[in-house]
């Protein structure tokens, strides 16, 4: 049965319903599940439990698409023409170039593609159902609405349950939901608009579990699963094109249409002055070739391919070419919180005991910090309660921390990690502690009940009772406590008012947060039931803790803020701690953190969506679609929108964005797949870096468009005004050829490697509607063209007028252009920028000049064997110079210091 012919089931709200409403409408047995009969049937209904994706364009189709691009255009159209002229060996170079072209974005659009195949295998698995009242073992594509799932810790959710059993179960759905904590199940019905986070009673195709049992009811396969709607969002969104791309079309195409109106005028005005239509056709091909920049998309691919390579040294892994220059271009950066700007290790910062407010310095899981009264370090011998308070947490407990791969990593649940290093901060030590207070039993926590409790000796030898440690949530604790420990130990009457005044200025600073109890019971017992904590308890304090933002994080969102750059919070953890999270680090926008929930989001029209999203900050516990929407939103108010993400919930809106960004360690392969963008180390201040070297990429891609188009500017010009003049041509086109594809490569790569300014990030966002050549670049390019006219013009009818050797004077016409390019390239690199300051007496120090130095040095040597070998004159038509011709070449180029000195006033290109 194919995806297209299956029967979706009715809608409905399972986690509003009741477990026999559900087993009602799926007409399933809760104890025996389906039979055989039965499954065979809802098979041929309702089809495989898989992701089918819609059919694609053949992989020839694709291929053949690739050439749907002008610039591309151009260069067939030279090298067609240079086929007609018989030079097969130029033409097929150039048809090589385009071919190049194709390959590569064939290979990278086939990757991207793969999105949606990496996303039905994040739900294949095997799944344990009953049918027939048997346990069996079956692949999960054979599964079908209403089974019987059971689940234990360690496997993978196989479809959309309703859950119906569960004990102590725990699933982890960060992919699904951006919640970094594995969420607790329970079993009632919930309201019908709570958000996905907050489905407890359901277990989601591709989700963990991370602790437990249970048992669920299939409500949901294949397309109609949580996950199964994102990979549809994936198919209905469109690839939209980069900043860069777009441009570069747009440039394309109105440079075609001026070569070919130019070229036709040649044409044209040559046959009125009598010229036959062949030596016309050939100053008009001459013109096409000249004004071809054939060595531009080498250029460009070889710029950007340096700013991957520069990006993957600073974390951030490029797998789409034009997403180098549209992270520079950014103007908004929508992060996830958990591991991106957080360090996604729950820390303990506050604890309270005693009547007294504690603060606690470290971050993250290194044992590393300290316990702080009043500022002034705490001494356990001093604070009994205190004590008290990180035993608790230490000996009820079952998770540990382990040191592995030259860092600390938590063995368990994050938030029982935390509580391990604080303690052991403290100096209490849990080796130690558990000699001489063995565990002697556990009640689990259960989302039921909202604690666990240990029964443990006491360890005192004057004592004979054994002691309950019990930590949980702050509303239980408190129900079963009358007493409490005060800062010496002693117990005092319990006021519960003062404890949730500071549990609610704790939880107001977004931390989590916990109470901790003990009892004394009698030495002879040795189990632990709920009856035995229903009531007696004795409050301890409270420990308050929250996954810390990363320090590099908080100075990258202020270089961000700095350059103009928009940061916006879209996570799936609750608002409160992420509107805490997003303080901290400097998010604010008019003074205030604006945070806004998924719920929220839904009720607004466009145009209150549109005032949220320009005003926002923080966007908590939002769903998939909602990510999208944000992102469309931001999109269609003009802005460049680079989006973090790791989960499969995050895939559409990371395919929508202009730039993609999937986290490398923690991120789904469908993430990674969908991202245009890998971070190797989850880090937000690795995006700040790869935007600098993206707006790094396109300032030297523009100096080297700069740098080219004046040559064929100026080639042009010197060709169209010859045929104007009636004049013999101071340019062949084979000699054109020379200059635009082998020394405007060799001299224009070195502009790739120009290091960073250092102003690069105090300047505000290119706007996305900014086109590829601004008037203040064209005017440049015009300037200089003009220049290299009169250079290329007036040497050779100087040269020829003198000497009456046409080949000599193209050759002494082509070597003062280059000349000038020399000169041209010094003044728009940093090292000339360096000498230039150095000679008015600044003392500035020369750096990553090498590429400059070698591709003048490698330009002016092959200019050399461009006149001075046999081969190349023959080939060229050019002729040899000897050195006083050489020097005259290199006097004639001196000005254009000059020329550009004056172009930088108008147009710096830094």
């Amino acid at each position: 049965m194919t995806a297209t012919t299956q029967k979706p089931l009715p809608s409905y709200q399972w986690h509003h319903l009741s477990i026999r409403e559900v087993a009602g409408h799926l007409d399933s047995n809760l104890e025996a599940g389906l039979t055989s009969a039965e499954v065979a049937k809802r098979r041929e209904r309702f089809g495989a439990n898989e992701l089918v994706g819609k059919p694609g364009k053949s992989p020839i189709v694709r291929f053949l698409l690739q050439f749907n691009q002008p610039l591309l255009y151009i260069l067939l159209v030279a090298g067609t023409i240079k086929a007609i002229l018989g030079e097969w060996v130029n033409a097929w170079v150039i048809w090589g170039v385009t071919l190049i072209n194709a390959i590569v974005g064939f290979v990278q659009e086939s990757k991207a593609e793969s999105a949606i195949a990496a996303l039905a295998s994040s739900v294949q698995t095997e799944a344990t159902v009953i049918r027939d009242g048997q346990k069996v073992r079956i692949p999960s594509s054979e599964i079908v609405p209403g089974d019987l799932v059971l689940l234990t810790s360690g496997d993978k959710v196989p479809a959309d349950l309703r859950l119906i059993e569960i004990r102590n179960l725990q699933v982890n759905e960060s992919a699904l939901t951006g919640e970094s904590v594995a969420v607790e199940k329970n079993l009632q019905p919930l309201d019908a608009d709570a958000p996905l986070a907050e489905r407890t009673n359901m277990a989601y195709a591709g989700s963990f579990v991370t602790f437990g049992q249970g048992k669920g009811i299939v409500v949901a396969i294949a397309q109609e699963t949580e996950t199964g709607r994102i990979s549809q969002l994936m198919e209905q969104q469109t690839l939209l094109k980069t900043p860069l791309t777009r441009k570069f079309d747009k440039f394309s195409r109105v440079l075609l249409y001026i070569i070919l109106a130019v070229a036709a005028l040649t044409f044209a005005v040559g046959l009125g002055y009598g010229y036959s239509w062949v030596e016309m056709f050939e100053a008009a091909v001459a013109l096409a070739v000249s004004a071809i920049p054939e060595g531009l998309p080498a250029v460009v691919t070889i710029t950007l391919a340096i700013g991957v390579s520069r990006m993957a040294r600073r974390h951030a892994i490029i797998r789409k070419l034009p997403a180098v220059e549209t992270l520079g271009s950014a103007t908004v950066i929508c992060s996830d919180k958990t591991g991106t700007l957080t360090e996604n290790q729950m820390t303990v910062q506050a604890i309270y005991a005693g009547g007294q407010r504690y603060r606690v310095s470290g971050e993250g899981y290194a044992p590393k910090g300290a316990i702080f009264l009043d500022e002034a370090p705490v001494n356990l011998d001093e604070s009994p309660v205190l004590g008290e308070c990180l035993i608790a947490g230490l000996l009820c407990n079952d998770s540990c921390l382990e040191f592995k791969d030259g860092r600390w990593n938590v063995v368990g649940d994050p938030t029982e990690g935390a509580l391990i290093v604080v303690a052991n901060k403290a100096g209490c030590i849990r080796d130690e502690l558990e000699q001489k207070m063995p565990r002697l039993d556990v009640i689990p926590f259960e989302s039921e009940f909202q604690y666990m409790a240990t029964l443990h000796e006491n360890g005192e030898a004057s004592t004979k009772s054994k002691i309950i440690y019990v930590k949980g949530s702050v509303e239980v604790i408190l129900s079963r406590s009358t007493q409490k420990l005060d800062a010496q130990g002693n117990l005092t009457p319990l006021d519960p008012n003062i404890i949730y005044q500071e549990a609610d200025a704790m939880a107001a600073q977004g931390l989590r947060v916990l109470a901790f109890a003990k009892k004394l019971v009698s030495n002879e017992q040795n189990s632990l039931d709920h009856e035995d904590i229903e009531e007696g308890l004795i409050f301890i304090g409270l420990q308050g803790m929250i996954d810390p933002p990363r320090q590099e994080a908080i100075r990258a969102v202020a270089a961000c803020k700095t350059a103009g750059i928009q940061v916006k919070m879209i996570t799936g953890d609750h608002a409160v701690t992420a509107r805490a999270i997003a303080a901290r680090m400097g998010l604010e926008k008019h003074g205030e953190v604006l945070a806004f929930t998924g719920q929220e989001l839904s009720r607004m029209d466009n145009q209150a969506l549109a005032n949220a999203i320009e005003e926002g900050v923080v966007f908590a516990r939002v769903a998939p679609e909602q990510k999208l929407r944000l992102v469309e939103a931001l999109q269609s108010k003009g802005e460049v929108v680079a989006m973090t993400g790791d989960g499969v919930n995050d895939a559409p809106a990371l395919k929508q964005a202009d730039i993609g960004i999937a986290m490398g360690k923690a991120g789904t392969e469908v993430a990674k797949e969908a991202a245009d963008a890998i971070l190797t180390d989850d880090n937000f201040a690795s995006i700040e870096a790869a935007v600098e070297e993206g707006r790094t990429v396109y300032r030297n891609l523009l100096k080297a468009i700069a740098f080219i188009l004046p040559v064929n500017g100026g080639e042009s010009m010197t060709i169209l005004i010859s045929v104007l003049l009636a004049r013999d041509l101071p340019i062949l086109a084979l000699q054109v050829l020379w200059l635009n594809m082998v020394n405007s490569i060799a001299m224009t790569v070195p502009l790739a490697f120009e290091p960073k300014s250092e102003q690069i990030m105090q300047q505000t966002p290119r706007s996305p509607k900014e086109p590829l050549l601004s008037r203040s670049l064209l005017k440049r390019i015009l300037a200089i063209s003009v220049f290299n006219w009169i250079l290329i013009f007036g040497v050779f009818e100087w040269i020829e007028a003198t000497t009456g050797n046409i080949a000599l004077a193209r050759t002494m016409a082509i070597q003062a252009l280059v000349s000038g390019r020399i000169f041209y390239l010094l003044s728009i690199s940093q090292l000339g920028t360096t000498i230039f300051n150095r000679i008015r007496g600044r003392n500035e120090r020369i750096t990553d000049a090498w590429a400059i130095i070698i591709g003048i040095v490698g330009a002016i040597m092959l200019q050399v064997i461009f006149s001075q070998w046999n081969l190349m004159n023959e080939l060229f038509s050019t002729a040899p110079l000897n050195l006083d011709r050489w020097l005259i070449c290199l006097l004639l180029g001196l000005p254009m210091i000059l020329v550009a000195a004056w172009v930088n006033r108008f147009d710096p290109l830094d």
